[in-house]
């Protein structure tokens, strides 16, 4: 019995310095990550009903970071077994990026403290899920591609397709709504009997399975709170009613005499429409209900001059970098990039 207790003890002591270990990045956020400046008034055009905290701008971008960090694994994967994946850069990137963002958005206005709440929520899941893959995929991972040889196996290509499609799916789409179990699935169909195809079923398969298992307690506790707004309004200038109302994605709302007001889709949809319209002249005013904005984009400069923040991009040789700009600057910000050099990746909306 006392033997029993004591490993009990021990688990204990283990259990609580994990969650002491997860949860430090997020007392370090919250006392080293202090929001800086005053915000600068302005006045604005749409109604109150329409408007969104401007310091949401900054902090989309952490959970965006993990979709990019999903891409980046998925990229690896195309050449590579996963263990070449740097899992640690993956975290280190969520919580730098994190902290770099909470301070600039002093200047944007009060914070949203549920957004904050959420982003510490999709942090800490997000550290542990690549802490568990790191774990696994550079010790007993490692072993079965030795064992395999140079030969990719199967069910290495299979994994980085889905892994891909995966990355792909997030781009407008919440990632509890994939379908990991026929992910789990297609591990089965598509398996041979060597060695690394049953351990890639075994171990992708639980993965996906418990993916499975949370997706569904996350789905049903966002159909309780419901989910974010699909849609946002914008003022802008340049382009005729009847040339906005062609764009795929805009409902034009009506002529305010300071711009013409239109209700327009949001995510990785709404980037691509921005940068549609700036292509056509289209000048941007307000965007709900203020004045600045933040878009990230792809260079292969490691640095870049209006970047607020910067990170290098696994298994794509190039660089990720933040650039906030005032909203009446980001259509002309748009066409001055080039598309080869340097090119746009997201417009980060509220």
């Amino acid at each position: 019995m006392r033997f029993f207790w004591r490993w009990l003890k021990r688990l204990a002591v283990v259990l609580v310095m994990v969650v002491v270990g997860l949860l430090s990045p997020v007392a370090y956020s919250e006392v080293m990550c202090r929001p800086t400046g005053d915000p600068n008034a302005s006045q604005t055009i749409l109604e109150p009903d329409h408007h969104r905290l401007e310091s949401r701008t900054l902090m989309t971008y952490p959970e965006w970071h993990i979709v990019h960090a999903y891409e980046d694994y998925a990229r690896v994967l195309q050449a590579s077994d996963p263990h070449d994946y740097q899992f640690t850069t993956g975290i280190a990137g969520f919580w730098g990026s994190l902290c770099t963002l909470s301070k600039a958005a002093g200047q944007l206005g009060p914070e949203d403290s549920a957004t904050k709440q959420m982003v510490y929520v999709i942090g800490v899941s997000f550290t542990a899920e690549l802490l568990a893959k790191a774990a696994y995929e550079e010790t007993l991972g490692r072993l079965f591609a030795v064992l395999r040889g140079q030969n990719r196996a199967p069910l290495d290509d299979v994994s980085a397709r889905q892994a891909r499609d995966y990355a792909e799916f997030l781009q407008q789409v919440p990632w509890y709504k994939w379908d990991f179990r026929a992910d789990a699935q297609a591990l089965t169909d598509n398996g041979t009997q060597n060695l690394r195809d049953r351990e890639r079923q075994i171990a992708l398969g639980i993965e996906y399975r418990a993916k499975a298992a949370y997706a569904e307690i996350i789905a049903a506790a966002v159909s309780e709170v419901g989910a974010d707004a699909l849609t946002l309004r914008m003022i802008v200038d340049g382009a005729t009613p009847e040339t906005l109302a062609r764009l795929d994605g805009v409902t034009v709302i009506g002529d305010t005499g300071s711009g013409i007001e239109i209700e327009t889709v949001r995510y990785r949809a709404l980037t691509h429409l921005m940068q549609d319209m700036s292509n056509v002249g289209v000048e941007f005013i307000e965007i709900a209900g203020n004045d600045d904005i933040m878009f990230s984009i792809v260079s292969d400069a490691a640095e870049h001059p209006k970047a607020i923040y910067s990170d290098a991009r696994q298994g794509f040789d190039n660089y990720r970098h933040l650039i906030l700009t005032d909203v009446a600057d980001l259509a002309s910000d748009l066409r001055a990039l080039d598309g080869g050099r340097e090119r746009l990746e997201h417009i980060h909306d509220y």
